[in-house]
């Protein structure tokens, strides 16, 4: 028995000891790479977009998610409140930023993009084609919102409301820029909703059609082609308001909800989601469960958004991409 018991402590302390030799055991370890996308992954914020206040992440705990099953990921640093055009040339100077740094002259990256992050994702592949594999679309308003035309209606830019909105409207959001270090652009809040009235949404579609569907509620093209570049494009969203009973957002959004003509997540209109291929578009979500807010308190009856993004990632993987 004494000499079993020496044995055994002798095969533990070089076990032990074998652990500080760099690949000596690996095969014991279980390794997921799921997520280990060939391009890295983009997440880009919506309106009061940040990356991360005080340790926390606008996408609550899913680039932790996802870099645990081997991806790499970043997240946009861009402007509150403004128009996608110039959160897009903003975006588009972090990705040339990524590829001078990490010395890969010709990475491109997997866009995704929540609310208006995804107009700005669409702006991107439109311009610099050659910096993007895929984009995808989550609780998108492609068609616009019916909030931006109830704001824009009772408070047009240049009455007494308008001004002493968009003076309030801008001070939040240079705060949040201030808060998450991305001070480079002060916030313009009217750029941002005049977006995503009917007219302004209508435009943005005509003058960035790719990817869009031909007809009300239907599926867009799985991919484009756009200056010899493909990209892959993809879309969900939510059509529930009140997902938790116990989360702010699901008050707010009950209100929010109340003009929508469509199922829609309190922002965004079910079918005004439809972007690319249509991967889901009635996930038990409102509009910022996807992005795991407020602070990961979402509906236990639905997929977690950790998983969601996770499992997307696997399916940008086995694509390829």
């Amino acid at each position: 028995m004494k000499n079993l018991m020496i044995s055994m402590v002798t095969v533990v302390t070089m076990l032990m000891a074998s652990q500080s030799q760099a690949g000596w055991f690996d095969w014991w370890k279980s390794s997921n790479s799921n997520s280990k996308t060939q391009h890295p992954i983009v997440l880009v914020p919506g309106i009061f977009a940040f990356d991360n206040i005080a340790g926390v992440d606008h996408f609550y705990k899913i680039p932790a998610a996802l870099s645990a099953q081997g991806a790499e990921v970043h997240t946009a640093r861009i402007n509150a409140f403004d128009s996608s055009a110039r959160r897009g040339a903003r975006l588009i100077e972090q990705l040339l930023h990524i590829r001078v740094t990490s010395q890969r002259p010709n990475l491109k990256f997997n866009l995704m993009g929540h609310s208006q992050g995804g107009i700005t994702a669409r702006y991107v592949m439109n311009a610099r084609p050659d910096l993007v594999a895929s984009v995808t679309t989550m609780h998108t308003p492609h068609l616009g919102s019916p909030l931006a035309d109830i704001v824009t209606g009772i408070a047009p830019q240049s009455s007494l409301q308008g001004m002493g909105f968009e003076a309030f409207a801008n001070a939040v959001g240079d705060l949040l820029n201030l808060l998450s270090r991305n001070r480079i652009d002060d916030a313009n809040v009217y750029s941002m909703l005049s977006e995503f009235n009917k007219p302004g949404a209508a435009k943005f579609s005509q003058d960035f059609p790719a990817g869009m569907p031909a007809n009300y509620c239907g599926q867009g093209p799985g991919s484009v082609t756009i200056a010899g570049h493909t990209i892959r494009l993809y879309s969900w969203s939510g059509t529930s308001k009140f997902t938790t009973g116990i989360d702010l957002s699901d008050a707010l959004f009950g209100i929010t909800g109340i003009p929508f003509p469509e199922a829609s997540d309190g922002v965004t209109g079910r079918c005004s989601s439809h972007f690319g291929q249509v991967l889901k578009d009635n996930y038990n979500m409102n509009h910022l469960d996807v992005t795991n807010q407020i602070l990961g308190m979402v509906s236990l009856f639905e997929i977690k958004p950790e998983t969601l993004f996770q499992n997307h990632a696997n399916r940008l993987k086995n694509e390829g991409l």
